[in-house]
């Protein structure tokens, strides 16, 4: 079953640069072949249930198995029969944008999109 997860894993009490442990993290991410995106607050994953929760586990245990307190931050987008939904759901919302500026430009009213069976 197709999993979209936003995931955030830190370090505890390790000093305030935590820089090279998160680095540690999306290495084993990154290696894990999922499709993910990294920004400056979570990593986002997406694939099969299993296999983005296998992920996690492995990226958790990266510090944990090094006696390093972990803290993890998960929020899970289980969607069946919906893939590729890490660009499919910002580029609804872009094209909601688009719409909308186009119309506060030439003055005209926007009227609600009709639902595309996305996001």
């Amino acid at each position: 079953m197709n999993t979209l997860v936003a995931l955030a894993i830190a370090p505890v009490g390790v000093g305030d640069e935590l820089k090279e442990y998160v680095a540690e993290v999306i290495r084993v991410i990154r290696a894990s072949g999922l499709s993910c995106r990294t920004n400056s607050m979570f990593t986002e994953i997406e694939g099969d249930w299993d296999d983005v929760m296998r992920v996690v586990r492995d990226a958790t245990f990266e510090l944990a198995e090094r006696g390093i307190r972990t803290e993890v931050v998960l929020k899970a987008d289980i969607r069946p029969g919906f893939e590729n939904m890490m660009e499919r759901k910002v580029r609804v919302v872009d094209e909601l944008l688009e719409g909308a500026g186009e119309a506060e430009a030439t003055g005209a009213e926007v009227e609600p999109a009709a639902p595309k069976g996305e996001c």
